[in-house]
């Protein structure tokens, strides 16, 4: 019996979507596992993919179009995870490949949770090169070249990277105390009980600090673990616009722009300001407000 569904929200990301559906289906250890993907406003063929392959790769999914207030990441992610029939849910985004036993590694992080103890688990990261600002590494994130791996989709050799984790993995056993912004994996009854995402963030930016903020402060855990591997291919929609294949971080979409700048304006009128972060690069929650840590469930 499944114990895991993995959920994906996606907007005009479809060569990207089919990799990551791909990888579910390859390298998980429970490979037959649902899936639900929640497609909104897109436009680029994403809706007609998934009709057409839907039945012969077992996934459901939820169509939204003409969405002027998006859900985006967080809204998104919520109204996956409102889907999950099974105990555990695998938050993916839509620009992933996830590498061998990505699940299971995350999985047995429960063997040694005590009863009533809340778990957000995630994966290491690994991902191309593509800030100024990036290092070799920070921690539970490895950064290589942009062309190591390939740089898109049509370029990305599959089984290399998949060679790679493995050995990574094998030689590596580091446990990072941080939440994975770019998904995470839970108990589905410890997303609804924080109660998801803060709408006010929609369609991104911020949301998930405000999360892990707001999970600190009831005394979730977190691991993110060397043992579980996934490759982000990183910003494919606000960095790669339209699927060009030129990254030029001076031209971004002018209406991401403006949602990073208003979601930026929006966590400091909740919190104050905006928060700093500890030696493993993971969140500090700001606290002496009257800001609740638990939200109503949307669903």
């Amino acid at each position: 019996m499944n114990k895991i569904t993995s959920v994906i929200p996606t907007y005009n990301n479809l060569p990207f979507l089919k990799l990551t559906v791909k990888s579910v289906r390859q390298n998980c250890y429970y490979n037959d596992m649902p899936i639900f993907i929640f497609a909104e406003n897109c436009t680029d063929g994403t809706n007609e993919w998934l009709a057409e392959n839907a039945d012969r790769l077992n996934i459901d999914y939820h169509v939204e179009m003409d969405n002027v207030e998006q859900r985006g990441i967080g809204g998104g992610i919520d109204l996956c995870v409102s889907q999950v029939k099974t105990e555990f849910v695998n938050i993916l985004h839509s620009d992933f490949w996830l590498a061998p036993n990505q699940d299971i590694e995350l999985l047995k992080l429960y063997d040694d949770i005590e009863p009533g103890e809340r778990l957000i688990a995630s994966s290491f990261r690994v991902q191309p090169n593509i800030f100024p600002n990036d290092p070799p590494y920070r921690p539970g994130t490895v950064f290589v070249d942009f062309d190591e791996f390939g740089a898109h989709d049509d370029e990305f050799e599959d089984d290399y990277f998949d060679r790679w984790a493995t050995e990574f993995s094998k030689d590596n056993d580091i446990h990072v105390r941080k939440g994975g912004g770019a998904g995470f994996f839970c108990r589905v009854e410890d997303h609804k009980w924080i109660g998801g995402n803060d709408p006010r963030f929609e369609p991104m930016y911020w949301e998930d600090k405000d999360l892990f903020m707001r999970m600190q402060m009831e005394d979730y855990k977190f691991i993110m673990t060397s043992k579980s591997v996934i490759w982000h291919f990183t910003s494919r929609t606000s960095r790669f616009p339209d699927g060009t294949k030129e990254l030029d971080n001076n031209k971004r979409p002018p209406y991401l722009v403006e949602w990073e700048r208003r979601s930026t304006q929006r966590f400091i009128e909740k919190w104050g300001r905006l928060p700093s972060e500890d030696e493993e690069s993971f969140v500090i929650p700001i606290t002496g407000t009257n800001n609740p840590n638990r939200m109503e469930w949307p669903f």
